[in-house]
C-alpha cells in the first residue's frame, strides 16, 4: 500500500525476486508520487550524518549506489555534484567534526576538511571557517524516479490502483483484508508504506509513534542570483534535530533552492502556510508527545515560525555563509511536507522504523533520506518477508 517512491521500490523488488507474482499498489490519490516523494528538493545524499550502524547509515549508503544503476538503467537524468557543510562560527566546529567523523566511519568515500580557500575554490560566493566537502552528493528529480519504478511495476506484472484511499486495515491469522467503503481486498501480506499517514493505518501497532508532520517551505534564488551557489551548500545542523537547517541546492534545470525551514504544518497533506484540516490538527494537539516536544524546543520552534513568516529573518539565516544575498533574489518556491515520527515522550525518531506484525509490514518513519535509500530499503523490506521476521 502507498504509491510513493518507497512503496514502488519494494513492490519493484518483490516481483523481480518472484515472476509471477499476483501483485497489487494502493494509492488513495490519482497518481503516484504525489506527496514526500514529488515534494523534496532532489538531493541524492551519502550517508554522512547517520549514526553509525542506524539503518538511515546503511540503506542510505546502499541505497544511493542502487539509485544511480536504477537512473543509468532507465536513462534518467543526475547530476554528482558535491555538497558543503559550513561551519560559520567556531562554536560549531565540535558538531562538524562529528559529523567528518560519521561519514568516514558509514564508509562515505571521499570526504575532506576545508579552511576559508578551500571553501572559494569550490562555491566562491560561501564564506566559513571550516567545511567539510562531500563529494559524492548529487541532485536527481524523484518525480522522475518515481514514475520509472511505476513503469517497471506494470512491466513486470503488477498492478497499481490509483484513486483508492483506504479506510481499514485487519490483520488476520490468514493474511490482511483491506476495506474501502463497500469494497474489500484480501491478501496473504501486506506492506504499508502509507508516509503521512503510516500511523493511521497502523493503528494501535504504531504503539508509541505518532507522525507529526512539518511543513518545509522554499524560496528560489532568481536567476539572477543563480551564481552564489555552483551546488549544494549546507549549514552544520542542530545534532538535537533530524533536519538539515536552510541551505542552498542546485537542481537538474539550473534553479537553486533556498531552503526548508521546519515548522508544524496545519494538514498532514496541506501544502501551503494556512492549510488546515481539522483531523490532521486534532491528532498532533491530542498527542502528549508533540506537547513535551514543544516544551524541550520552544526556543527553536518560534525562531522556526518567527523566520517562515519574516523574510529577513530567513535572509539572515542565508546570509550566514552567503553573505552577499539580497531579499530581492528570494522569489516564493515549492512547499514541502515530512512525516516525521514522534514518540511519547516527546523524542524525535531520528531513523528509519519498520515494523513487522503479522502478516503487514508497517514503514513507520521514512523522512529524508528514505528516497535515496528507497531502492536498499525495499531489498531490506522484503529480506524480512521472505525471511518470516
Amino acid at each position: 500500500m502507498g504509491g510513493g517512491i518507497v512503496g514502488l521500490a519494494v513492490a519493484r523488488e518483490l516481483l523481480r525476486r518472484r515472476p509471477g507474482l499476483r501483485l497489487m499498489v494502493i494509492e488513495k490519490e490519482k497518481a503516484v508520487g504525489v506527496h514526500q516523494s514529488g515534494h523534496n528538493s532532489g538531493v541524492i545524499h551519502s550517508g554522512v550524518y547517520y549514526r553509525p550502524g542506524s539503518l538511515k547509515a546503511r540503506l542510505c549508503r546502499e541505497g544511493r549506489s542502487r539509485l544511480l544503476e536504477f537512473c543509468d538503467e532507465r536513462a534518467i537524468p543526475y547530476r554528482i555534484t558535491g555538497k558543503l557543510i559550513v561551519a560559520t562560527e567556531e562554536r560549531e566546529l565540535p558538531a562538524l567534526s562529528e559529523i567528518f567523523e560519521r561519514g568516514r566511519a558509514n564508509g562515505v568515500e571521499g570526504l575532506e576538511r576545508l579552511g576559508p580557500e578551500g571553501i572559494r575554490e569550490h562555491e566562491p560566493h560561501v564564506r566559513g571557517v571550516l567545511a567539510i566537502r562531500v563529494p559524492t552528493a548529487g541532485v536527481v528529480d524523484y518525480r522522475a524516479v518515481t514514475a520509472a519504478l511505476a513503469a517497471e511495476v506494470r512491466e513486470l506484472g503488477g498492478e497499481i490502483r490509483t484513486g483508492r484511499p483506504a479506510g481499514r486495515l485487519d490483520n488476520g491469522p490468514r493474511g490482511a483484508r483491506l476495506r474501502f467503503g463497500e469494497e474489500t481486498l484480501e491478501a496473504a501480506r501486506a506492506i504499508v508504506c502509507a508516509g503521512l499517514q503510516s500511523d493511521r493505518l497502523a493503528g494501535a501497532e504504531a504503539g508509541e509513534l505518532r507522525i507529526v508532520p512539518f511543513r518545509g517551505d522554499y524560496y528560489v534564488l532568481r536567476p539572477e542570483a543563480r551564481h552564489l551557489a555552483r551546488a549544494i551548500v549546507n549549514p552544520v545542523p542542530d545534532p538535537r534535530f533530524p533536519f538539515l537547517g536552510v541551505h542552498f541546492t542546485r537542481r537538474l534545470d539550473g534553479e537553486v533552492l533556498a531552503g526548508p525551514n521546519a515548522v508544524l504544518a496545519l494538514a498532514r497533506e496541506g501544502y501551503g502556510r494556512f492549510r488546515f484540516r481539522l483531523r490532521d490538527e486534532w491528532s498532533t494537539l491530542t498527542w502528549p508527545g508533540f506537547w513535551r516536544l514543544a516544551v524541550r524546543h520552544w526556543r527553536t520552534g518560534a525562531a522556526e515560525l518567527w523566520r517562515d513568516y519574516v523574510k529577513r529573518a530567513y535572509l539572515r539565516s542565508l546570509r550566514k555563509f552567503v553573505p552577499e544575498l539580497e531579499l530581492t533574489d528570494l522569489l516564493p518556491g515549492p512547499c514541502g511536507i515530512r512525516a516525521q515520527a514522534v514518540r511519547r515522550d516527546g523524542s524525535l525518531v531520528d531513523d528509519f522504523v519498520i515494523r513487522d506484525v503479522g502478516n503487514v509490514t508497517h514503514v513507520l518513519n521514512a523522512p529524508s533520506p528514505a528516497a535515496t535509500s528507497s531502492l536498499a530499503i525495499a531489498r531490506e523490506i522484503v529480506d524480512r518477508v521472505e525471511g518470516g521476521t
